[in-house]
């Protein structure tokens, strides 16, 4: 017997309801400082130390895992479902969406939930284990200038939809007033706007996402660093490009920008407030960055932090302690999975 789509669709969501209505679930409660000392002892100090590890073979992997608390958090709350892969109920999740383009250190939080499953199985979210991670890589990648202590409590969802992501993230194409409307709906000021935006000091960019850039005129963008932009773009298919100049090559620095190969380093990804010096220079990466300038309030944040590195180190660790309390939406259940892709009743 053939059935119509109709059908099947119903009989789709039908069954995604009933396997959703047998996982156990709760809702999350209060996030509290300490919250593992008695359930899970010791468990931040296992992060921590895959963390380092981690680093210690690829700085770059410490960018990624402070772009996954963002683009985990400002979707549905941080609820690890920017973690999930695609399954019956989530078939595109959100990794998928074209503005999640780049997302990276999924292997490494999956290591360390099976370290801490091995530990304490059943007890720790990969949710929290996220922030935990997120906070110890800019915390290393700044030389200890951006720290600070972790609520944790939080439950992992059972949601992620590619659609979502794309509706609810910040785009690097967006000009000031969209990304100022977008962090409001978060109620972030335009001040915390600025602030998180400065972790573009770190990490990489796909040509894909700022392809206006390549064209864009002088008075945006310096032309010397467009040219360098094109010339990384035309080196393959959509290839990933720095987003702080100084860690580019320094013989495509010294080809394009040779004033600027005094200030190229040897170790990459230094969280730091250069993104406010090289904004205020016109030579950074997306249009997203750039179009601060046209906001006077914006515009005198980025000078605030070009003038006081100290003071977006402090700055950007409460604003990355705000960003990590965003709570799923009302009345979402969760659960603490066993692997950090898959929800749990998808492992029987």
């Amino acid at each position: 017997m053939r059935l119509s789509a109709a059908v099947l669709c119903t009989l789709v969501a039908v069954q995604a309801a009933v396997l959703l209505a047998a996982v156990p679930s709760a809702q999350a409660g209060e996030l509290e400082v300490g919250y593992y000392s008695k359930k899970c002892r010791g468990v931040e100090n296992v992060v921590k130390w895959h963390v380092i590890k981690a680093l210690k073979a690829n700085r770059r992997t410490g960018a990624a895992l402070v772009r996954l608390l963002f683009h985990d958090c400002f979707v549905r709350g941080c609820d690890g479902s920017v973690l999930l892969d695609a399954s019956y109920e989530n078939p595109h999740p959100e990794k998928e969406a074209p503005v999640n383009i780049g997302l990276a250190a999924f292997e490494l939080l999956e290591e360390i939930k099976a370290a801490v499953e091995k530990r304490c199985p059943g007890v720790v979210s990969c949710s929290d284990i996220l922030i935990y991670a997120a906070r110890d890589a800019a915390s290393i990648l700044s030389n200890g200038n951006v720290h600070f202590d972790v609520p944790a409590g939080r439950l992992d969802g059972f949601v992620s939809k590619a659609e979502e992501a794309q509706v609810e993230l910040p785009d690097s194409t967006h000009d000031v007033q969209q990304l100022i409307d977008n962090f409001a709906k978060k109620n972030f000021t335009v001040e915390e706007l600025v602030i998180l935006t400065g972790a573009h000091s770190i990490g990489q960019g796909h040509c894909s996402s700022f392809t206006g850039r390549l064209t864009e005129p002088s008075d945006q963008i310096t032309p010397a660093y467009r040219d360098l932009l094109n010339y990384k773009c035309s080196q393959g298919a959509n290839p990933a490009v720095t987003n702080n100049v100084r860690d580019e090559e320094y013989d495509v620095v010294a080809r394009f920008m040779p004033g600027f190969t005094s200030r190229v380093r040897k170790i990459p990804d230094f969280l730091d407030n250069s993104f406010y010096h090289n904004n205020l220079a016109k030579i950074v990466t997306f249009h997203s960055d750039w179009t601060l300038l046209t906001n006077k309030e914006a515009l005198g944040h980025v000078q605030e932090y070009a003038d006081n590195g100290t003071l977006w180190d402090e700055d950007f660790a409460d604003s990355l302690l705000k960003l990590s309390k965003l709570s799923m939406p009302a009345g979402s259940k969760g659960e603490i999975r066993k692997k950090c892709s898959i929800v749990n009743h998808r492992l029987y």
